[in-house]
């Protein structure tokens, strides 16, 4: 077979595969539709494929958790100048590339390479950082391992450009694994490289316009294409999001460098950034996370999750929602992932208020689901004091409510909204369409035999909750006792045909959604 010059490169780039340079090892998967060789998964229960792969079941700390902590935080952060920063710096017109040109020069002899030695995390301490997301009620937490800025935050086998290296010198996929694992936590890693190909493609390409019209970028310099990746072309502005165009290559590499994630970390969730990649190779690499999980536990414990409903219903991942949520009570548990402001930590940024935090909790919690939260960290990898004080008012909500939260499961419905409240909750990308939830709106989760209804706002004189009366086709049974969380004393109650009726005290116990204690109702 003739080399190009590229893969040439390739062959002498040595231990380090430099992954933008072709080298025999990732060309060969090209020559045959079968896996090559070493694309395998640990031996164990699962085989990688989708009739294998059914018989996984959820895990029960899954199901029980409820809720984790993000840090969406790595190079990108370093400019504190929001999402998408290695990508949309190359695309001229846009916010970001006007700020990189005024503050640090035109992309073609200041590039996203350049930013890398500003991220320093020198306030970086993991485990501080875990003590508060637990206090605050989550029980996992997940780190980003590699994002599509195709940077990786471990000491990588297979590239080079990783946060051992440089930036802040140090594993941060393993400090906050062992920060994690001290206090208790489940530990989870996202892995956004499969796009990667696509997304980053852009720093090859040059200005239209203006005085640097035609002049490439830096990722154009073939000295610099291990980290900015040998794309075929420039997916610009219309950029796919979807395997098309993605060379076997890339795909042999993507999988390559997340076994050695997985393996290195074996980590109680896996995240992808979009649907299972590359069938064949997904399915391997899911397999391989489950029967190193079996191999360590006795039964596969690990969950990988990706955005694909598809891959959900027949057993191979469990669903994530990017900020949004499900319309009714999904069959399997799932989960959302949301941020309280830009993925990427951005300078005076407006945050989600901590009403709306909690009322996304409850929600996603009342319909099988999972909260996963982004507090983005600034370069220097410390909270501001603003996320400080969003974490410290969930912190006091969780404090009276969690037992409502933690290891529950969903009711007969989710419960009750107004009619023009509900169409708004039905996919993905939605939550900028999310009203404050009211004292009209009315959640439900269960544990054992005890029924627990969030009323989502503080009612002025008297909780009504209609699905709790006595007629219903619910076939709810006869109430014995209401207990209001965080509230010491005796309520004023009654049920009947009309709904579960109760007396507000004086004094709320929290601020947010209250949750009222309620046993006997689910007995019908």
């Amino acid at each position: 077979m003739n080399l190009t010059r590229r893969q040439a490169l390739g062959i002498m780039a040595g231990a380090i595969p430099a992954i933008g340079l072709r080298g025999a090892a990732a060309s060969a998967p090209e020559a045959s539709s079968k896996l090559p060789p070493g694309i395998a998964p640990e031996e164990g229960p699962f085989a990688g494929t989708r009739a294998s792969l059914q018989g996984y079941q959820v895990p029960d700390w899954f199901r029980d958790a409820k809720f984790g902590m993000w840090a969406h935080w790595g190079p990108q952060s370093a400019v504190e100048y929001g999402d998408w920063y290695a990508r949309l710096m190359y695309l001229q017109g846009s916010d970001q590339y006007n700020y990189h040109v005024e503050h640090y020069g035109h992309p073609s002899k200041f590039g996203f390479k350049d930013t890398i030695p500003m991220w320093k995390a020198e306030k970086f301490d993991p485990a501080h950082l875990i003590r508060l997301y637990k206090k605050a009620g989550a029980r996992y937490f997940m780190t980003m391992g590699v994002h599509h800025d195709n940077f990786d935050l471990w000491n990588s086998r297979h590239n080079r450009w990783n946060a051992v290296n440089m930036g802040p010198g140090i594993d941060i996929v393993g400090a906050w694994r062992k920060a994690a694992r001290d206090e208790g936590l489940r530990f989870a890693i996202s892995e956004h490289l499969w796009i990667t190909y696509k997304w980053f493609s852009v720093n090859h390409g040059s200005d239209e316009t203006g005085p640097y019209a035609g002049v490439p970028y830096d990722g154009a310099d073939p000295a610099n294409s291990s980290l900015y990746v040998d794309s075929d072309q420039v997916w610009g502005k219309s950029l796919d999001w979807n395997e098309t165009g993605i060379p076997l290559w890339w795909r042999h590499h993507w999988y390559l460098r997340i076994k050695d994630l997985v393996d290195k970390y074996q980590p109680d969730l896996l995240y992808t950034d979009g649907p299972l990649p590359f069938e064949e190779y997904g399915l391997s690499l899911v397999a391989h996370l489950y029967n190193l999980s079996a191999k360590k536990t006795g039964k596969a414990e690990a969950v990988y999750t990706c955005k694909r409903v598809e891959d959900s219903l027949h057993g191979v991942a469990t669903l994530d929602i990017e900020r949004g949520i499900v319309d009714s009570i999904w069959p399997r548990p799932w989960q959302t992932d949301t941020c309280i402001g830009q993925w990427h930590y951005m300078r005076g940024q407006q945050y989600k208020t901590p009403k709306i935090i909690v009322d996304m909790l409850c929600d996603i919690v009342s319909r099988n689901g999972n909260l996963m939260l982004n507090f983005p960290l600034p370069a220097r990898g410390m909270l501001d004091l603003e996320e400080l004080n969003v974490l410290a008012e969930i912190t006091k909500w969780m404090d009276v409510n969690s037992s409502a939260i933690h290891g529950s499961r969903p009711w007969k419905i989710f419960g009750e909204s107004p009619a023009a409240d509900t169409a708004s909750n039905s996919a993905a990308f939605n939550e900028k369409n999310r009203k404050d939830l009211t004292s009209a709106d009315v959640r439900f989760t269960t544990k054992d035999d005890t029924l627990y209804a969030f009323v989502m706002g503080w009612p002025e004189y008297r909780a009504v909750i209609k699905p709790l009366a006595t007629n219903t086709a619910l076939r709810v049974g006869k109430i014995q006792n209401v207990e209001l969380l965080g509230f010491d004393g005796k309520l004023d109650w009654s049920q009947d045909d009309t709904g579960l009726k109760v007396m507000m005290p004086a004094q709320k116990p929290c601020d947010y959604a209250i949750v009222f204690k309620v046993t006997g109702a689910i007995a019908g």
